[in-house]
């Protein structure tokens, strides 16, 4: 069993920043892909960066040049910074882990979530 909690979610202004984490622990011996995805009202869970454990990182078009996705191995921890939030990035955002290196593939691992704002 692998367990991921997310934290850093919040409430943020057009334009402001934010930094999500997501923390592994349980029963690791190889951490893949790991990555988030996030659900909106009304809408799909929607992949949003992945990164593998060699570092090959994958975004959505909408995360490119705005958001970035970090990993720490020793720390079985992963990153997302993100930068230039606008309200359409407002969601729930979950953190998985993937057999995949682009992060396509769930192995059924997910985080509880962590709901992200973005309001004037």
């Amino acid at each position: 069993q692998v367990q991921l909690a997310e934290s850093g979610g919040g409430l943020v202004q057009p334009g402001g920043s934010l930094r999500l984490s997501c923390a592994a622990s349980g029963s690791i011996v190889v951490i893949n892909t790991m990555g988030w995805y996030r659900q909106a009202p009304g809408k799909q869970r929607e992949l949003v960066a992945a990164i593998s454990s060699g570092g090959y990182t994958n975004y959505a078009g909408s995360a490119k040049g705005r958001f970035t996705i970090s990993r720490d191995n020793a720390k079985n921890t992963v990153y997302l910074q993100m930068n230039s939030l606008r309200p359409e990035d407002t969601a729930v955002y979950y953190c998985g882990e993937f057999r995949d290196r682009l992060g396509q593939w769930p192995s059924g691992y997910w985080g509880q979530g962590t709901q992200v704002t973005v309001s004037s």
